[in-house]
């Protein structure tokens, strides 16, 4: 027998444990080398474990322990990894069982979560076997119907109209992760130590809309990716940056620090909770460039597999609220950054141009900053010149 241990690895000098929050294998499974094993949970990141080799895996930890860093929780029995006399062909059971559980899409893991329905026992429609977002919404149909069917009616008495729950189902508690943890503790630090105050203003994204509808065939053409509403933002945050270099600082004990680079954080939402992966040197990248690096980072956060060195450096950070339809809010700054900017939903709204009321599709914008670094009169002209380079991007191109 050759046996491999599976160790929990290295996720940066500041991290010395974690939750291993899932096994996304059973205990005895045929593993293939490179596949996802298991997922840990930390105070910062998110991270999944694979395997170094193939074979029949072992546990030595269960779901829910919290586990440090370079401890044991598995191993692999590589000379199990052939399969034996009268066994299904090579690979059929194993890319069964890729396919229906070690392999699911996000949206897979997620109804196994909630409807508690083992995707490994779900036949599968889509390639090879694989368990479908649409083969899990099947099979949760018929254990949804069950408990809405219609009970004999219980004779009428004076206290039968009154609604009654099901023993256990009004509650549910589980322990905070540590991501979730962090954040919360992160957010409320951020309130207590830095004077925050928002500053509001309004963008016509007019322009914006034209030049994306006018160049987004061309784009895609080119770089094989769409031209977003972010990127703009990246670019009109680096020229109002450079233009107002007192946004770009932060506090370091007892002296203020002004930051000459443009590593710029673009919160990502996840199943796990708010991230924000920093594109880096964002002043020298081009439009595509910038997408490509956004849409990459969002790809691994959501996949949970961000590195802590993607989190680190930023000087800035931008999130946008508007996707989930948000109108107006307050974002909370990113410590140790001197200000947060806040992107949010685009609605057609009277306004006046010209002299004229006109329909034009409006958002508003929020810029949280802490006040000890930045007076209101850098806040506010700051964020008007985000406004104009939106408004008119060639702005952007001019530098001006």
């Amino acid at each position: 027998m050759s046996l491999l241990e599976v160790k929990i690895p290295p996720m940066g000098e500041s991290i010395a444990s974690g939750i291993l929050a899932k096994w996304h294998v059973k205990d005895g499974d045929i593993v293939k080398k490179d596949q996802p094993l298991f997922e840990l949970e930390t105070d910062k990141i998110t991270s999944e474990g694979t395997a170094e080799s193939a074979g029949k895996i072992a546990f030595k930890a269960a779901a829910g322990d919290e586990v440090k860093i370079g401890q044991v929780v598995a191993t692999i029995d590589s000379a199990a990894s052939s399969s034996p006399v009268g066994s299904p062909p090579a690979g059929a059971s194993a890319a069964a069982t890729a396919a229906k559980s070690t392999e699911a899409s996000p949206a897979v893991r997620r109804l196994a979560a909630e409807t508690n329905i083992d995707p490994s026992t779900v036949a599968g429609t889509g390639k090879a076997g694989r368990v479908t977002k649409g083969d899990m919404l099947a099979a949760a149909a018929p254990v949804a119907a069950s408990a809405s069917e219609p009970k004999s009616p219980a004779p009428v008495t004076a206290s039968a109209s009154e609604p009654k729950s099901a023993p256990g189902t009004r509650q549910t508690r589980k322990k905070m992760t540590p991501l979730r943890a962090k954040i919360a503790q992160r957010l409320v630090s951020a309130q207590h130590e830095a004077a925050m105050l928002t500053t509001f203003n309004e963008v016509d994204m007019s322009a914006v809309m034209a030049l994306r509808a006018k160049y987004q065939d061309d784009f895609v053409k080119k770089h094989g990716l769409k031209l977003g509403f972010m990127s703009f933002f990246v670019k009109a945050v680096v020229h109002a940056l450079k233009e107002v270099p007192g946004v770009n600082a932060q506090i370091d004990g007892d002296a203020i620090v002004e930051n000459h680079y443009y590593d710029i954080g673009v919160a990502v939402s996840t199943d796990k909770g708010l991230m924000v992966p920093v594109i880096k040197a964002c002043d020298t990248l081009g439009m595509a460039a910038v997408e490509a690096k956004i849409a990459d980072a969002a790809k691994r956060a959501r996949e949970s597999k961000i590195t802590l060195a993607d989190l680190e450096g930023g000087v800035f950070t931008i999130t946008n609220g508007g996707t989930f339809g948000s109108l107006l809010s307050t974002p909370i700054i990113n410590p140790p950054q001197a200000a947060i900017l806040g992107m949010h939903a685009i609605n057609d709204r009277p306004v006046a141009v010209n002299g004229q009321v006109v329909i034009r599709p409006m958002m508003y914008l929020a810029l949280s900053y802490d006040h000890r670094l930045v007076d209101g009169k850098q806040a506010v002209t700051f964020l008007v010149k985000v406004k104009q380079a939106i408004e008119d991007p060639t702005r952007l191109v001019l530098g001006v």
